[in-house]
């Protein structure tokens, strides 16, 4: 039951146990209720920037937000790119795709499609890069 919601495990949990305890009822209200706070945070923050954004702390404040946005967002590019990409093919695929959505502007699905697509030959005619 708990095992076809998307998402992180802490949040399929929640769910899980409310339904365990309430059935179907506990289960709706243990997923609203876990994402209700940070929904309310995310509209309050947007609220505000919407109100405040001329002002120059609020800028101030949201460029320093970005750049740590920015710091996660790399981070979590390293660590998957270290497990993912095995290989200079792999590299080199992932390299084509960052061109063909940045420079080519190729929509996201076509380059899904393409990578796996690759990625499927790839396997058929060298394994051991694949």
């Amino acid at each position: 039951y708990c095992m076809l919601l998307p998402g992180p495990e802490a949040q399929q949990l929640a769910v899980y146990v409310g339904w365990l305890l309430h059935r179907t009822a506990g289960g709706l209200v243990a997923g609203i209720l876990f994402v209700l706070p940070g929904a309310l945070v995310m509209l309050g923050l947007s609220s505000f920037y919407m109100l405040y954004n001329d002002a120059p702390v609020i800028e101030a404040l949201f460029f320093g937000v970005k750049a740590a946005v920015l710091a996660v967002v790399v981070e979590a590019v390293i660590r998957i790119g270290k497990r993912a990409l095995k290989n200079r093919v792999m590299v080199a695929i992932a390299l084509a795709a960052f061109l063909a959505i940045y420079v080519v502007k190729l929509p996201f699905p076509l380059i899904i499609l393409l990578a796996g697509l690759a990625g499927w030959i790839g396997n058929r005619v060298a394994p051991a890069l694949f």
